[in-house]
């Protein structure tokens, strides 16, 4: 894996209503192994999120974990162009 891949900021999240306007963007020039870090930070914490919603019965708690996955994945996402650029410049 090449370590100096950066994020291009190039994928958004959140559409916002009707899917129409990105509400959020990852930011151009993360360390791409860091991205996919924090990713996997993430949906370990929106798994825990779910599971405690479902057994709680708390739909806060899984809308959290459903935008928190929406962000593990644009950073995924982002990382992986980063990557792809990096090998083929």
């Amino acid at each position: 894996m090449t370590t100096n891949a950066v994020t291009p900021g190039e994928t958004c999240f959140y559409q916002g209503e009707g899917q129409t306007q990105p509400l959020f963007r990852i930011e151009p020039g993360i360390n791409c192994q860091f991205a996919r870090e924090q990713a996997s930070e993430l949906m370990g914490y929106a798994r825990d999120m779910t599971l405690d919603g479902l057994m709680e019965r708390n739909h806060n708690l899984i809308w959290a974990s459903y935008y928190l996955n929406a962000l593990a994945k644009a950073l995924l996402d982002d990382a992986e162009i980063g990557l792809m650029k990096s090998e083929n410049p």
